[in-house]
């Protein structure tokens, strides 16, 4: 029998241990049952199979507390209850059969509690959040959550009134972990972890592990059984490699297109209109802002709290995987915005997860992020290390994503960034890296490699920071990141620094255009237009160029063309393919009505023919990370603001690209060209269909004439503001 503490304990929700008193147990000599059913007007215990009664419980004062003396004999354990609850006003009392939680033994094994303790278990999503299971014949669903310091832990839900009293948790105290198997609890079910906190708060917190959760802004998890392994195809994991042409879409999927000018595109719609548009448009991968489940639009998923949780704006998990397998299907990689630096302070998220920083740094110079108000990840704590690793590996596994671009890098690397001095601590070396982050990304990166083999990961690092696209050490205590690919953040700088230069003063900045082939082979680079450079009041892409209307559109033509023979991946924000006017805004879809436009039409009929050239010549492409790729042919000539470089395969076939980035044709340019023979112009960023001025260019014959440092050249028509490419006749 229960005591008068042990029953207030239950019934305020604040038990340690509410499987040592709860379910079959004995007392003495005899065997008792106790079951937790506040509210409740009869309890009545029947026999399985075939359900016979047994006996009445009778209710302990009171409380909501149930109990039944069975006697010394051996009772059974597979045993059902029959409660009776009040009806509505003037309605019947409702009967109900319920399997009780409390006569069901341990549900994690000890392997993976041992891993889980440990922060080593490459999988957790497996073991702990919500997973649907038949258990001893019984369907229901096994919940876990990793809450060491809390006093309590119960599941509640639309499934018991949201009362943290019925459902309360086993500790593991091995793992710190509480689980527990609720009976008749399926998908679709709502539900929250309520947690007595160790400093006595009492918080109702979405799973951090939900598969699924409610659109906000309601904030529950939502039962949702795990997606089925997704093994990466051979002809995907080819897609990724260094020598293959690499062409990136990056699309916000709330405002790429609206329908009706106001509703979101479900993962299904965008599956059967943005995968082909992208695919048309010659790209080779789709990149996703943050599609993890997040509180708040404005952030565009860049403070989420449902890592493991597509977000339920556009579908269900399904749906998303739908569209995933109808990217994969129309040739197209998956590449998902994923977000480890920081998180949201929502009272429902990982904020004070058991009433401490469980995730977060305690010291806000470590563990707030000043720039974005968001909390900062321990990465010094296996646990916190092991739930990223496994939520980096679950989308790859689980939904066949291809890759993986890291936000934020350098943020976490640096234990001083955006702070003032006295605003941070140094490391244990009294140093400003954050050696934790680095070790994590390290872990990271490898475990990606090794268990994911094919699959990429991408950082956006704006420092230079040493090798962040170069292999750790076998140890993962020295060496690079690991990371495949880098964003090459100063290229972009430079390029739209020097484009945004009125033409007449370019020839004083030579050196922007020309500075990053002294480090293009530094690290493995892909060059990205991306959704920062048209936000926050930086206006779009085609704002940024000088001049009247026609020469900010050839500013861009020649900007493209540039960027698509550059060494280097490509990328490039939904919008800038048609020179979208006005700057990106989240709550809007882009301006699909200026491709009614010829001008906006030929900046995406170009953008196509880029694509549909860099992914057709190995020379644009094949060598992109190795400086045989690439030669000047003349990098000086400031007073015109020309420049000319050969792009080659690794056959050694050339391409030569010469660039004006002046409004004034350059009749009869004498250029080198690094074999004799017939030229043919490739690209013409400036022809008529793109929306130039289809100035002829005219080359003349390849004359024995050395230029450049090349014993033959050719004499060319630059046209103003534009790119050209020449490649050998066949």
């Amino acid at each position: 029998m229960l005591n008068q503490e042990e029953l207030a304990q239950l019934m305020e929700a604040r038990h340690p241990d509410a499987f040592s008193v709860l379910g079959l147990r004995q007392h003495g000599p005899d065997w008792w049952l106790h079951t937790l059913l506040p509210g409740a007007s009869a309890v009545t215990l029947l026999a399985q199979p075939g359900g016979q009664a047994i006996a009445p419980l009778q209710c302990l004062g009171d409380s909501g507390v149930w109990a039944i003396d069975l006697g010394p004999d051996t009772p059974p354990t597979d045993y059902r209850l029959q409660v009776r609850w009040p009806g509505p006003a003037g309605e019947p009392p409702v009967e109900q059969l319920l399997d009780d939680p409390y006569r069901f033994g341990l549900l994690l094994g000890e392997l993976d509690l041992w891993l889980l303790a440990e922060g080593r278990h490459l999988r957790p999503w497996e073991c702990l959040g919500a997973h649907p299971i038949t258990l001893e014949g019984v369907a229901g669903t096994r919940f876990a959550v990793w809450a060491p310091n809390a006093r309590h832990v119960s599941v509640v839900g639309d499934f018991n009134h949201w009362d943290g009293r019925r459902h309360p948790m086993r500790l593991r105290r091995e793992a710190g972990l509480w689980e527990i198997f609720l009976p008749g609890v399926a998908a679709g079910a709502l539900y929250k972890f309520e947690v007595l906190g160790a400093d006595g708060s009492r918080l109702q917190k979405a799973d951090p592990f939900a598969l699924r959760a409610e659109l906000r802004p309601a904030t529950a998890s939502v039962v949702q059984g795990l997606p089925a392994h997704r093994p990466m195809a051979p002809e995907r994991a080819r897609a990724n490699q260094f020598d293959q042409p690499i062409s990136i879409y990056e699309v916000h999927l709330g405002s790429w297109r609206k329908q009706d000018g106001w509703r979101w595109l479900s993962y299904r719609e965008l599956a059967d209109t943005l995968v082909p548009y992208a695919r048309d448009l010659g790209f080779t991968h789709l990149e996703l802002l943050p599609v993890s489940e997040h509180p708040f639009d404005g952030s565009w998923g860049y403070q989420p709290i449902g890592l493991f949780a597509p977000t339920s704006r556009f579908g269900s998990p399904e749906d998303f995987q739908y569209f995933v397998d109808a990217a994969h299907a129309a040739g197209l990689g998956v590449i998902l915005d994923w977000v480890p630096a920081h998180f949201p302070s929502d009272a429902h998220g990982l904020a004070r997860f058991d009433g401490t920083h469980l995730y977060e740094y305690a010291d806000p110079r470590e563990g707030f992020h000043q720039d974005w108000n968001t909390l900062i990840y321990n990465f010094g704590r296996l646990e916190v290390r092991n739930f990223l690793v496994g939520n980096a590996l679950y989308w790859l596994e689980r939904f066949g994503i291809d890759g993986l671009r890291v936000d934020a890098v350098a943020s976490m690397l640096y234990r001083d960034y955006s702070r003032q001095p006295g605003q941070w601590i140094p490391n244990r070396h009294g140093g400003r890296e954050n050696l934790e982050a680095i070790e994590f990304l390290r872990w990271m990166n490898h475990t990606v490699g090794v268990q994911r083999p094919g699959a990429i990961t991408l950082a956006e690092e704006s420092t230079a920071f040493p090798g962040v696209s170069r292999p750790p050490s076998a140890d993962l205590q020295g060496g690079g990141l690991g990371f495949h690919y880098k964003w090459n953040m100063g290229w972009m700088h430079d390029t739209l620094h020097y484009l945004q230069h009125n033409p007449v003063h370019r020839r004083h900045h030579q050196g922007q255009i020309t500075f990053s082939m002294v480090y293009a082979f530094d690290e493995n680079f892909v060059l990205p237009l991306s959704h920062d450079e048209v936000v926050h009041g930086k206006g779009s892409l085609l704002a940024k160029m000088p001049g009247d209307r026609w020469q900010q559109l050839a500013n861009l033509r020649a900007c493209y063309g540039y960027m698509w023979t550059h060494p280097g991946k490509k990328l490039l924000f939904m919008g800038c393919e048609f020179a979208q006017g006005h700057e990106w805004q989240h709550e809007q879809s882009l301006d699909w009505r200026l491709l009614e436009q010829p001008e906006h039409a030929g900046m995406q009929r170009l953008v196509r023919d880029l694509n549909l050239s860099y992914r057709a010549h190995p020379e644009l492409h094949e060598l992109d990370h190795d400086p045989a790729g690439f030669e000047w042919l003349s990098h000086e000539d400031a007073s015109q603001s020309v420049i000319a470089f050969v792009r080659r395969s690794r056959s050694g076939a050339p391409l030569v690209v010469v660039c004006n980035f002046t409004p004034v044709p350059r009749p009869a340019y004498r250029l080198g060209l690094p074999q004799a023979g017939a030229w043919r112009v490739l690209i013409n960023t400036d022809q008529a269909l793109y929306g130039g001025s289809d100035h002829p260019v005219d080359p003349g014959p390849v004359e024995a004439l050395p230029m450049h440092h090349r014993a033959q050249s050719i004499a060319l028509n630059l046209p103003p503001l534009a790119c050209i490419v020449l490649a050998p006749s066949a």
